[in-house]
């Protein structure tokens, strides 16, 4: 992470940030967020990320009244510049700042904004996927909802890692491809490209929506299965980019070839 982070109007030297440690943000992860590429200096696809915060902050009921897009992006371009961050990625978080029903005090409601910038991830070069034994309850209030409540994809990621992968792909009640722990999933099958409809209850990632609109894509209700059964195999997300997979359990896949590679970073 970069030396200097924004908070709420301020930017300010990372060590000296904090937040209230009696908000529903701290309490139970009450918050939304999204990742956002930084390629010469600038952010790519602001325009769907702010979209889905927005639509995010909705549903879990945040505030963003005192939070415009325009205002928004003007801060996370001044942090950019700041630490000139001519490339890599930056987070934008809306957490509230409430304690909530249970730990009530008279405090009016406030949304924190939150802002930083780090390097791009690294990416393994011979990237090894697998698929995880936690499901996902596409019922759920929070099925494709970028929330600060990560737990359960963090779990699910730390079981992979400890097994020798680098991500892992969730299934849903319904053994359905969802996507996965930090990342979208397209697989190619007898010469179709694929991802999981959002009916499933994975999250509607830009760079999923992004690769959408640029290539012929099927957005499908696949058991996993399918998914093990893929000619190819890859993962998108604002981190790591559009990345090949090379192994998903104890299946190698042949070397991908397809157009989508060709995609990121956006012109």
């Amino acid at each position: 992470m970069h030396t200097w982070i924004h908070i709420n109007g301020r930017i300010i030297r990372a060590e000296n940030a904090y937040t209230s440690a009696v908000s529903t943000a701290a309490f139970y992860g009450k918050g939304v967020f999204s990742t956002i590429a930084i390629t010469d200096g600038k952010p790519l696809l602001w325009s769907k990320h702010w979209r889905r915060l927005a639509l995010d902050a909705a549903k879990v009921g945040i505030d963003l009244t005192g939070h415009s897009e325009e205002t928004t992006r003007k801060a996370l371009e001044e942090l950019i510049e700041r630490n000139a961050a001519k490339a890599g990625r930056a987070r934008v978080t809306f957490m509230d700042e409430m304690p909530g029903p249970i730990w009530t005090t008279d405090a009016e409601r406030q949304t924190l904004l939150s802002i930083i910038t780090a390097d791009r991830r690294i990416v393994p070069d011979h990237f090894r996927l697998t698929v995880s034994p936690f499901a996902l309850n596409s019922m759920s209030p929070l099925a494709g909802v970028k929330s600060c409540n990560y737990l359960e994809n963090l779990l699910a990621l730390d079981d992979a890692t400890r097994r020798g992968f680098d991500e892992a792909v969730r299934p849903n009640e319904h053994g359905q491809v969802t996507g996965g722990c930090m990342s979208n999933v397209f697989w190619r099958l007898d010469g179709r490209l694929y991802t999981p409809s959002l009916a499933t209850g994975c999250l509607a990632g830009t760079t999923r929506e992004f690769v959408i609109e640029s290539t012929e894509c099927a957005e499908v209700e696949a058991a996993i299965e399918e998914l093990r059964a893929a000619d190819t195999i890859y993962l998108t997300s604002t981190g790591i980019g559009i990345a090949a997979v090379a192994q998903i359990d104890s299946r190698s896949l042949a070397p991908a070839d397809h157009p989508i590679l060709s995609l990121w970073p956006p012109a």
